[in-house]
């Protein structure tokens, strides 16, 4: 007897006239604004620029979108290749299908050209917005709940998640909500980035990579607990061999890091030093020089420099013609 259980939306799109609002999507945009949000914040107390998230953001989001679709339609091919599938579907994104995975490869690209741009070291620029990427994670995983997709094996649990849908051979049932436990999870990853950035001061892209072992430990146990059709290897989902090299990838990236360059950037961006630059037609340092307070103008000045050198030159004059006379 199912007492209790987590309700799966009755549909995942709702139409405003022609324009279809599709819960994925919103949950997608609404994870890019909570991690540029944040890593703004990150970046500006680091030392950087407002704004300078965004600009790279630019470059990195689009990126990472087709990397994260890429990495789907590659390891899901028979999905849109295979006889009786229609590959146009390959582009429907807004259906869901983004792998973190080549989300996270691509976006890096971008993002360092978007770096290069400004000048900027890219692992800086990461660190800072490793926290925003897990809780734009969290975010964009209950997109999954308005698809009503990736759940786990089924259960009674009061938590379980309803499945009304029987559609791609969906089974109507209560199930693992594991769409829920990485969310969760994403929200513990970037606490646990944000406490340890703050007590050992990571720098040189440790906190990114703290943030990509962190999740990969999550995404290993709760990739486990999925049933939806996947490639195995040697008994493991391929999700779970991505999720164990990635792994060990960033812990050895720690490890190297910490060695060859400890300590955090004493300068993010160069051009964020806080000095007003000097004003067109104005000689260098002119604008430091204090006002008067004795109401004295500048020719005042040069009169009074003036009588100081000729009251000198009077004297010593004067003490030469008294020599003579001795």
């Amino acid at each position: 007897m199912e007492l209790a259980y987590i309700p799966s939306p009755s549909q995942g799109v709702v139409h405003l006239g022609p324009i279809p609002l599709r819960g994925y999507a919103f949950c997608i945009i609404i994870g890019v604004f909570v991690a540029v949000w944040l890593g703004n914040k990150r970046w500006v107390a680091r030392g950087g620029q407002p704004g300078t998230v965004a600009d790279i953001a630019v470059w990195a989001v689009p990126f990472g979108l087709v990397g994260g679709r890429l990495y789907h339609v590659i390891t899901d091919y028979e999905l849109y290749f295979s006889d009786g599938r229609d590959w146009v579907d390959a582009f429907k994104i807004w259906e869901g299908g983004l792998g973190i995975w080549g989300a996270i490869a691509l976006g890096a690209v971008g993002a360092w050209i978007g770096c290069r741009r400004r000048g900027i070291p890219l692992p800086a620029w990461a660190d800072a917005l490793a926290p925003g990427i897990a809780l734009a994670q969290a975010v964009g995983r209950w997109g999954n709940w308005f698809n009503q997709e990736l759940y786990g094996r089924k259960t009674d649990l009061p938590w379980a998640l309803k499945i009304t849908s029987n559609t791609d051979g969906r089974v109507p049932g209560t199930y693992h909500p594991t769409f829920l436990y990485e969310s969760l999870w994403c929200v513990g990853v970037a606490l646990l980035v944000i406490w340890a950035d703050r007590r050992f001061k990571l720098g040189h892209g440790r906190a990114f990579a703290l943030y990509v072992a962190s999740y990969c430990v999550g995404r290993f146990w709760i990739e486990y607990m999925r049933v939806d059709d996947a490639h195995h290897i040697l008994g493991l989902r391929l999700n779970n061999w991505t999720a164990l090299v990635v792994f060990l990838l960033a812990v050895v990236y720690l490890v190297l890091s910490a060695k060859k360059r400890p300590g955090r950037e004493e300068i993010v961006e160069p051009n964020a030093s806080g000095a007003k630059p000097d004003t067109p037609g104005e000689e260098p340092g002119a604008s430091d020089e204090e006002p008067s307070t004795s109401g004295e103008g500048p020719g005042d000045k040069a009169a009074k420099s003036e009588d100081s050198v000729d009251g000198k030159g009077s004297a010593q004059e004067k003490d030469t013609a008294d020599a003579e006379k001795t």
